[in-house]
């Protein structure tokens, strides 16, 4: 069992940055690959970026490629989103998930924390 609680959602002008942090208890982070998941009002929940158990390999969404980076920290099990350049597009709740394997789907899920709203509006 894993439980995952996210933080660093907020309002944010367009343009602008925000870091959120996904940080887990129970069973050890490193054992798991751990992506985020986003959903925005009347959409589907849907796959944003993920990093492997080691970190060595990240894949993403074609929407947030060049804006977003994902790093972990295993020592602390903490996973970051960088997120840059923000539109309102953007804007959803923000899921933190952990999976078994990097090819992360929303079906692969084993765990989901509880979320955390950004807001990107001027």
């Amino acid at each position: 069992q894993v439980q995952l609680v996210e933080s660093g959602g907020g309002l944010v002008q367009p343009g602008g940055s925000l870091r959120l942090s996904c940080a887990a208890s129970g069973r050890t982070l490193s054992s798991y690959a751990v992506g985020w998941f986003r959903q925005a009002p009347g959409k589907e929940r849907e796959f944003v970026i993920v990093i492997s158990r080691s970190g060595s390999t990240t894949y993403y969404a074609d929407s947030v490629s060049g804006r977003f980076t994902i790093s972990r920290d295993n020592a602390k099990s903490t996973v970051y989103l960088q997120m840059n350049s923000l539109v309102p597009e953007d804007t959803a709740v923000y899921y933190c998930a952990v999976g078994a394997r990097a090819t992360m789907t929303r079906e692969s899920v084993l765990y989901w924390g509880q979320g955390t709203q950004v807001t990107v509006s001027s």
